[in-house]
């Protein structure tokens, strides 16, 4: 067990013949007494000092641990969020190019109908003007024949029928 200051104040030596100077003795033992006394005051301050740099090493330590699991989870958040964005965008590609490929599909079926479209109002186009010009021909010929001419040689007595409608009245 260390001594303290009090063990050196008590401390008592027995006397001998030509022993040491008892004053000599005594003032050095109050110089040691004092001495102690500042040392173990420098020693409970340090420890004290140690306590609580030491707490303050546990509290940075805990939260440099603290941080670091924060980084980690930050980190991983993000990266979670990385992918559900790269899934989510991949969708959207899938579901753009589905649109895409419908709307093509249907502009083709569109495309494809209007020319069939177009093909039978040709072919409607030729069927009417075959008829029309049949019927322009036959018009004509008609108008070609001497019938018209025959028309043309009756002669009509005028009077005679001015006398028949006046007559019957």
């Amino acid at each position: 067990m260390p001594l303290t200051p009090l063990d050196i104040h008590n401390k008592e030596f027995g006397k001998g013949f030509r022993g040491y100077n008892e004053d000599e003795v005594n003032e050095f033992l109050d110089q040691i007494m004092k001495d102690l006394e500042i040392l173990m005051k420098e020693k409970k301050e340090l420890e004290t000092n140690l306590k609580t740099s030491s707490e303050k090493v546990g509290h940075f330590t805990s939260l440099e641990e603290t941080l670091h699991k924060s980084i980690v989870v930050a980190q991983e958040a993000a990266e979670e969020v990385r992918r559900n964005s790269q899934k989510e965008a991949k969708l959207i590609v899938k579901e753009a190019e589905k649109n895409a490929d419908r709307i093509v599909n249907e502009a083709l079926t569109k495309a494809r109908r209007i020319a069939m479209e177009i093909e039978d109002l040709k072919k409607q186009s030729k069927v009417f003007r075959n008829r029309f010009k049949m019927l322009v021909e036959a018009q004509l010929d008609l108008i070609n024949t001497d019938d018209w001419n025959h028309l043309m040689q009756y002669d009509v007595d005028t009077e005679a029928v001015d006398r028949i409608s006046v007559t019957e009245d």
